[in-house]
């Protein structure tokens, strides 16, 4: 089984700048395609952006220029760094892996989410 924890959120003033952390952990054998998420109260999950294993990026419109996604595939963590944040991106944060585990099955998995708040 395969388990992500997100951690690094919290309470920003707008214009500020968190990094959030993913780490996957338990049986897998790779992990191809990671992403971030998120989710405002009221509002449908929205994918903010994604990276392949070799690196490959793809972000949201909303973050384009303000948010960058990494990944050390050696110690199974992906990254968002978030700047300039508004108001608009406050949301809980939801860390997403695909992948294929020891036994060739493939798996997709999600974190527990952390919350990023923005507000003065």
């Amino acid at each position: 089984q395969v388990q992500l924890a997100e951690s690094g959120g919290g309470l920003v003033q707008p214009g500020g700048s968190l990094t959030l952390s993913c780490v996957v952990s338990g049986r897998f054998f790779t992990i191809n395609t990671m992403a971030w998420y998120r989710q405002a109260p009221g509002k449908q999950r929205e994918l903010v952006a994604t990276i392949t294993r070799g690196g490959s990026t793809n972000y949201a419109d909303s973050v384009w220029g303000r948010f960058t996604i990494t990944r050390d595939n050696y110690k199974n963590t992906a990254y968002l760094r978030m700047l300039s944040l508004k108001p608009e991106d406050a949301a809980v944060y939801y860390c997403n892996a695909h992948g294929v585990d020891p036994e060739r099955t493939t798996f997709n998995s999600w974190g527990q989410g952390t919350q990023v708040t923005v507000s003065s």
